[in-house]
């Protein structure tokens, strides 16, 4: 599993704008600025939908605020379904959804997790980050557990830890 100091995995993301496939690597996600990366176990899931994305969504100017250029809500899914998901939620612009079709990126992160007893498959454990130029910066992994544990990974456990971060800097 990738820890806070170590460098983002270098895949290649499938995606779909304007009818159009497109090859997005993670140094265009990534280098030279300063991020937010959520990942989960599933577009159009339960908590996924009512809760995770909505609450980024929600917050997204305030996450902003302290510094952060982008931030990507991760899943392995597909690029038709992380789009349709995203037009589903409202997002447009304040949250990039990322396809992990294949779950390259989250076999490589170490959070690649098998959900066949639910007939998911092989899905992304939830989880949050903020990367700094391709190095991960800080890790929010939810508690290895039964279920689909929300503990950690939300979005004002993010921002509690952005505004620490940004009054250590200003004092």
């Amino acid at each position: 599993m990738l820890k806070e100091g170590d460098r983002i995995p270098g895949v290649t993301f499938r995606t779909r704008e304007d009818g159009s496939w497109k090859a997005v690597t993670s140094d265009e996600l990534f280098d030279n600025k300063r991020v937010v990366l959520f990942a989960l176990p599933g577009a159009f899931t339960p908590t996924c939908s009512s809760t995770h994305v909505p609450g980024f969504l929600e917050k997204n100017a305030e996450v902003r605020k302290h510094g952060v250029d982008d931030i990507y809500c991760l899943s392995v899914n597909d690029s038709f379904v992380m789009n349709a998901w995203a037009k589903e939620q409202g997002v447009d612009d304040e949250i990039k959804m990322i396809p992990d079709g294949n779950g390259e990126f989250s076999d490589k992160m170490g959070q690649l997790v098998d959900k066949a007893d639910l007939g998911f498959g092989k899905r992304s454990w939830r989880y949050a980050m903020v990367v700094d130029n391709g190095t991960i910066e800080k890790m929010f992994v939810e508690p290895e557990k039964p279920g689909d544990p929300f503990e950690v990974s939300d979005v004002d456990t993010v921002l509690a830890y952005l505004k620490e971060k940004k009054d250590q800097q200003a004092a």
